[in-house]
């Protein structure tokens, strides 16, 4: 004998959506975030540090990379990936950082909005013009290009882009997040 599951017929798709949709929406209510995350940050580049084991990339901005290159105001070329860099190591020496972690990346970094001494890092670095708005801090942004700080007094490629240009070489250890 056969029995209907409630899911055959016309609207039974529609109906296994919604129930598939309910799941994840459930899911979604169950998943904790993870607990916030303190210490003394090791920096990595302009966006990203280590607080202990864990690694931690500050969420609504994107910094220029390491290596880096950006145009001055007089035309000269700048370490803007540098600048950066060793700005948010002076921003780290200066306390511990707290750290409210949103989730991962997918190299497994925490995705985090952090303090140091009340100081948040993301809008600090934005402001200065060492990073851009990239889903948060359009505010800063306009005041350090209106301002024309860091990489907004002369001419930058946008990060990202950078990036796809200037691909990281394949290598085991990076298999391994190190």
């Amino acid at each position: 004998m056969y029995r209907s599951t409630g899911f055959s017929g016309p609207g039974g798709k529609i109906r296994a959506l919604l129930v598939l949709a309910g799941v994840a929406l459930l899911a979604h209510w169950l998943d904790t975030p993870p607990p916030p995350l303190s210490g003394a940050g090791r920096v990595s580049d302009g966006d990203s540090f280590r607080l202990g084991d864990d690694r931690v990339r500050l969420l609504g901005l994107d910094a220029p990379e390491l290596h880096q290159i950006c145009a001055a105001a007089d035309g000269s070329d700048w370490s803007c990936g540098a600048a950066a860099r060793d700005r948010m190591a002076d921003l780290l020496a200066r306390g511990r950082a707290d750290c409210r972690p949103e989730g991962h990346d997918r190299y497994g970094r925490f995705l985090a909005r952090c303090r140091v001494n009340g100081q948040d890092l993301g809008a600090t670095m934005v402001v200065e013009g060492l990073a851009i708005a990239a889903g948060d801090y359009w505010t800063e942004q306009t005041n350090a290009r209106d301002a024309r700080r860091g990489i907004w007094a002369g001419g930058f490629e946008i990060p990202a882009n950078w990036r796809s240009d200037h691909p990281r070489p394949i290598n085991f250890l990076s298999w391994l997040g190190l």
